[in-house]
């Protein structure tokens, strides 16, 4: 979960930077990638971005799956350890 993250908040600070790129150069074409790539097919074009939006809520806000709180416990645990020693 946590890569599939990783790779939407890539993708989606990438595709937003190159979007204010392009209007800031006032290219009268869009620099939107997503849009390039999947524009034919708006379903999943829109997915993506509610995608690239839920992973920038989970990184706000934490994932609260199993797997991710293991991940943090064990992490702030070792964190612990190393206080100590």
């Amino acid at each position: 979960m946590r890569k599939v993250r990783k790779i939407l908040l890539i993708v989606g600070g990438l595709n937003w930077g190159l979007v204010g790129l392009g209007m800031l150069f006032n290219v009268e074409e869009s620099w939107n990638i997503v849009h390039m790539l999947l524009g034919q097919v708006p379903v999943v074009e829109a997915v993506v971005y509610v995608l690239v939006g839920l992973a920038a809520l989970m990184k706000i806000f934490g994932c609260q799956c199993k797997k991710c709180k293991e991940a943090c416990a064990s992490c702030c645990h070792a964190g612990d350890m190393e206080k100590k020693v």
